[in-house]
């Protein structure tokens, strides 16, 4: 569960700390994720724990169960894909986190919109992007 952002006495903002949920079958997809985003995406945002999956089935469960503040899901996966991975969940949780699905092309964003995803973004990664909607989806 994330620790809010609040002004502090300085006038300034204190950090949210997020738990972050990623789901790839694809191992060079979640280092390139966690790389990328990095442990700070924002000067206000820490992610404070990673959580990967490779099997849908973990995904799934973790989600239901793990109490996440953003779930970062690839699309590409196989055999069961993010954007399948993301319907299920904004369909069954009543409170379902923030999700970023991550896209094989950017032609991809209608199947995306059908997912019902927060965000997405597509192949190939850019680091800057993919930070911007971490930090973005965090502070929802």
């Amino acid at each position: 569960m994330s620790t809010p952002a609040v002004p502090s006495a300085s006038g300034g903002l204190t950090t949210t700390s997020i738990s972050v949920l990623l789901y790839s079958n694809d191992r060079s997809v979640r280092d390139a994720v966690r790389v990328g985003v990095g442990e700070r995406p924002a000067d206000d945002v820490v992610i404070e724990r990673w959580k990967e999956c490779a099997t849908p089935e973990v995904a799934l469960i973790e989600a239901r169960d793990g109490d996440y503040d953003l779930l970062i899901l690839d699309g590409e996966s196989q055999p069961y894909g993010g954007m399948g991975v993301c319907r299920q969940l904004k369909n069954e949780l009543f409170d379902c986190p923030p999700v970023l699905v991550l896209t094989g092309r950017p032609g991809d964003g209608w199947l995306a919109t059908w997912s019902q995803a927060d965000a997405v973004l597509s192949r190939p990664l850019d680091e800057a992007r993919l930070t911007a909607a971490v930090a973005d989806l965090a502070r929802r």
